[in-house]
């Protein structure tokens, strides 16, 4: 049987499983190398340490090494520590910025490094760093680009001003189409907005405006088969009409139509069906 307050068995029973240190004696749980022993195996076991361990830079970066979520029990100043909280990012995910520091959340060049690794290092949670940046920097128009490049969603956590901007809009969706869902109105009308985020992702056709979603090439991009012509003919005829047509498509039918505008803008219609039925 384990003697709690025997440093040779807490000891032994850290290293089987470092949680085992709730059951230690408040001495043990001050004692140093039980504790680095402990978070080594599971970092986690930080928030039993002794308030002063939890101030130990040594002991707290292993811990964030083992289990980034253990950043939550960190003392206030390594919640601010750059490395500390890099390297509990790295382990978990973008998740553990809400432990860190407010300073640090405010931080531009921190967070800008936050934003570029959110989507590459844990893809699968497709969660956006400024989700916990400051809100100044929610305003940021670099930060914003940045993070909705990397994580297409972040853009939900952008300030309105930057929900309202084109550019910004336009690499959220090609990064995550389910980014339109975030977008302000206007630009649920918008059809190159649209048509890249249903290319993303078909299922963000349900987000755009109720013209958009019943439109034949929309509906075509979404994975619909049984599009009918006639639909195709009519959305190309609007894409012309709205002017937010294919460039490279118009470009041939006025090459085509010597320049001349009306018979290009019929050729187009043609081209464009024909080049979305390949």
């Amino acid at each position: 049987m384990t003697d709690w307050a025997n440093k040779d068995d807490v000891i032994k029973s850290v290293r089987e499983d470092g949680y085992n240190l709730a059951n230690a004696s408040n001495e043990l749980k001050s004692d140093r190398e039980i504790v680095l022993e402990a978070v080594t195996c599971n970092g986690y076991a930080l928030i039993h340490a002794s308030k002063e361990l939890r101030a130990d830079r040594e002991i707290v970066l292993e811990a964030v090494k083992s289990n980034g979520l253990a950043l939550e029990f960190a003392s206030k100043e390594l919640r601010g520590d750059r490395e500390v909280v890099l390297t509990a990012v790295t382990e978990s995910s973008v998740f553990v910025l809400q432990f860190a520091s407010e300073k640090l959340r405010g931080d531009r060049q921190f967070v800008l490094e936050m934003v570029k690794i959110a989507g590459s290092a844990h893809p699968v949670f497709d969660q956006s760093a400024l989700e916990y940046a400051s809100e100044e920097l929610r305003n940021d128009r670099q930060v914003v680009l940045e993070a909705v490049k990397s994580v297409g969603s972040g853009l939900a956590y952008a300030s309105e001003k930057l929900r309202g901007d084109r550019q910004v809009v336009l690499e959220a969706v090609k990064s995550n189409g389910l980014a339109l869902q975030f977008v302000s109105g206007e630009f649920k009308e918008d059809r190159e907005v649209v048509l890249d985020a249903v290319k993303s992702n078909r299922l963000a056709l349900k987000f755009a405006s109720r013209r958009l979603q019943i439109d034949g090439i929309m509906r075509l991009a979404s994975g619909e088969e049984n599009v009918s012509d006639e639909d195709l003919f009519l959305s190309a005829y609007n894409e012309i009409e709205e002017k937010e047509f294919d460039k490279e498509i118009f470009g041939k039918s006025l090459a085509q139509a010597d320049g001349n505008i009306e018979e290009a803008k019929n050729l187009y219609i043609k081209l464009r069906v024909e080049n979305l039925r390949k």
